[in-house]
């Protein structure tokens, strides 16, 4: 049953994450905006491409169909199968980076996820990894002007944060008593599944991750191709 239950949360994601706010907001104004900028469809080429306006609204489409796989799959969670619950999140938030990154109507050409992953560390509602994630996001693009830098140091620090929270019992379960902290199996799950997200944004940025070490890398606001 919890093996359907995980499917199920992945599949609902996958649906979320079709949603491509970058490609049907450049259709609405008649382009396609995989013929336009870096090809990606995602929030930093909406940007460049499209203007402010355009980067905003595709990231809080893109953050907000993650925040409501994961509130969906915490309801259900909650009321249902509260032993899993975090895997639950996390697997209905893996499938909307998934649908996001590889959406079969656009050949499995989408984004990069991490406005979609961003979705997901709101959406298990812990400030303190929200507010881990965000400084050094905010930290790191304002120093630097890199925003795929800024976005890989957020799922690497996504998961040493779970990880160190997990590991001091400080993911809680939703209900209290003696062992109101996730262990074992459930907690393991967990961090594989944090740690996917991270695989899947290092690999889409694969070719970020050139530039930035040869240092060609786009930075924020410069009229060059950039990453989501």
């Amino acid at each position: 049953m919890e093996i359907m239950v995980r499917i199920l949360c992945i599949m609902v994601g996958y649906c979320f994450g079709l949603i491509q706010t970058a490609y049907l907001y450049g259709k609405a104004h008649g382009i396609d905006i995989r013929e336009h900028g870096s090809g990606n469809s995602g929030t930093t080429n909406a940007l460049r491409v499209l203007g402010k306006k355009a980067g905003l609204i595709v990231f809080a489409g893109d953050l907000f169909k993650a925040v409501a796989a994961c509130v969906i799959a915490r309801i259900v969670g909650t009321i249902c199968f509260p032993d899993i619950l975090y895997p639950m999140i996390l697997w209905a938030g893996l499938g909307v980076v998934l649908g996001h990154n590889f959406p079969f109507y656009m050949n499995f050409q989408g984004g990069k996820g991490i406005a979609a992953t961003a979705g997901v560390i709101l959406g298990l509602l812990d400030w303190r990894i929200i507010c881990v994630c965000l400084v050094a996001f905010l930290f790191c693009v304002i120093i630097t002007r890199y925003v795929s830098l800024g976005s890989l140091v957020v799922v690497t620090l996504f998961f040493a944060t779970f990880l160190f929270l997990g590991y001091h019992g400080g993911i809680a379960k939703p209900y209290g008593g003696a062992d109101s902290s996730y262990a074992g199996a459930e907690l393991i799950e967990s961090y594989v599944i944090i740690f996917v997200f991270g695989a899947l944004a290092f690999y889409r940025h694969k070719a970020n991750i050139v530039r930035l070490i040869h240092g060609e890398e786009s930075k924020l606001f410069e009229k060059k191709k950039e990453t989501e």
